[in-house]
C-alpha cells in the first residue's frame, strides 16, 4: 500500500431529498412571489443555506408572530406541531409547508398511536426543532427519551400499551441501544411501522463506518446545530477514527491536525451543499492530499416533489416546478480524482 496522502470521499453525503426539497421551495416561492419570503426557523441547519436564501430576500424569524400579517411564509424541514398552523391562520399567513415528508410520517405515527391511547416514547434530542415538532401532535401521550441514560426515569400509564418513535437524524447504534433498554424496562414496547430514522442520515453513517478505521483524520461538514452532523464525528470517532472535526467552512480547518496524518475523510451532513465540500477539497489537495478515492455505502436516487401549494401556484404562473439533486454522488467522486 502507498503512503502517499489520500483523501476517502464518502458517498453518499450532503443534501438528501427532503432538505433539496426544502430549499428549492424558498427558492422558488422568492422567485414566484417576490421577497421577502419569511421563513420560519433556519430552512434546514446549515449557515451556508441560511445566509444565501437571507441574501436572496428571505427573512428568518423564530415564532409565526413575527410575521406580518398576510405574508407568505414557509414551514422549516424540520416540521412543526399543530399549533403553529392554528398561529399562521389566525395571521392570515400564505403558508408553504417545507416538512420533510420522512418528518410528517412520524407526525403521523404519533397521531395514530395517541388516537389508540399508546403512551409514546419519542427518542430524539431535547429542543430540537423536530422533536418539538412531533411532541405537539400528541403532547399528553408523548414522553421525551433522550438517549440511553435517560430510560431509568421513564414512566408510562401501562406498560403494555408503549410504543417507541424517533427522530429522524439521530444515530442508529444509539437509538437502538436505546430502545433495548426500553425494552429491557417495557418488554410490550412496540416498534414504529417502518423505520424512522431517515435513509440518508443512515447512509452516511453507514459510509463514514466503512472509512473509520482507515482514516486517521474524518473532516465532516456540517453547523453545529446540525444533529445529523454531529452524529458523523460521533460515529467516526466510535470506529476507529484518530481525530474528528466539524467545519462550516474549509477556511476553519486547522492545519495543525495535518500533523502525523496520512488519510484523512471527507464527507458532509445531510444540509449541506456540495460547494462546500468542493472547498475542503481543494484545500485539502493544496496541503498535499490531492489524491481522491471515493467510498461508496449506497446510491441515492430519491426526490420528494415541492410542496402542493407551491406546486399549484407555479404551475398557475407557467413556470418551472421540477426538483434538482443537489447530494454528493459517486460521479462527482469520480470527477475529482
Amino acid at each position: 500500500m502507498s503512503d502517499s496522502p489520500r483523501v476517502l470521499l464518502a458517498a453518499p453525503r450532503g443534501y438528501c431529498a427532503g432538505v433539496d426539497r426544502a430549499v428549492v421551495a424558498v427558492e422558488k416561492a422568492l422567485e414566484l412571489y417576490g421577497p421577502p419570503v419569511y421563513v420560519r426557523k433556519e430552512i434546514v441547519h446549515n449557515k451556508h443555506v441560511v445566509t444565501t436564501l437571507e441574501k436572496r430576500g428571505a427573512i428568518f424569524v423564530d415564532e409565526t408572530g413575527e410575521v406580518p400579517e398576510g405574508a407568505t411564509v414557509v414551514f422549516s424541514a424540520h416540521g412543526v406541531a399543530p399549533v403553529v398552523h392554528e398561529e399562521a391562520k389566525a395571521l392570515s399567513l400564505k403558508t408553504i409547508d417545507a416538512t420533510c415528508p420522512l418528518v410528517t410520517k412520524v407526525h403521523r405515527e404519533a397521531v395514530r398511536f395517541a388516537a389508540d391511547d399508546f403512551d409514546i416514547l419519542l427518542i430524539g434530542h431535547e429542543g430540537h426543532e423536530e422533536v418539538i415538532g412531533t411532541s405537539g401532535e400528541a403532547p399528553e401521550h408523548i414522553t421525551l427519551v433522550d438517549g440511553p441514560d435517560h430510560v431509568a426515569e421513564i414512566e408510562v400509564r401501562d406498560p403494555e400499551k408503549v410504543v417507541w418513535l424517533s427522530q429522524t437524524t439521530l444515530s442508529v447504534d444509539e437509538t437502538m441501544e436505546t430502545v433495548r433498554r426500553l425494552r429491557e424496562k417495557f418488554p410490550a414496547l412496540q416498534d414504529p411501522p417502518s423505520d424512522d430514522i431517515c435513509y440518508a442520515t443512515q447512509n452516511r453513517q453507514l459510509a463514514v463506518k466503512q472509512m473509520a478505521a482507515q482514516c486517521d483524520l474524518m473532516i465532516v461538514v456540517g453547523s453545529r446545530n446540525s444533529s445529523n452532523s454531529v452524529r458523523l464525528v460521533e460515529v467516526a470517532l466510535e470506529h476507529g477514527t484518530r481525530d474528528g472535526h466539524l467545519v462550516d467552512y474549509a477556511e476553519e480547518i486547522d492545519p495543525a491536525w495535518f500533523e502525523g496524518v496520512r488519510t484523512v475523510g471527507v464527507t458532509s451532513g445531510a444540509s449541506v451543499p456540495e460547494i462546500l465540500v468542493r472547498d475542503v477539497l481543494a484545500l485539502l489537495a493544496e496541503h498535499g492530499y490531492a489524491d481522491v478515492e471515493p467510498v461508496v455505502a449506497a446510491e441515492e436516487s430519491l426526490l420528494f416533489a415541492l410542496p402542493m401549494e407551491l406546486r399549484r401556484d407555479l404551475k398557475a404562473a407557467g413556470m418551472d416546478d421540477k426538483m434538482r439533486h443537489d447530494a454528493g454522488s459517486l460521479e462527482d467522486a469520480g470527477q475529482l480524482r
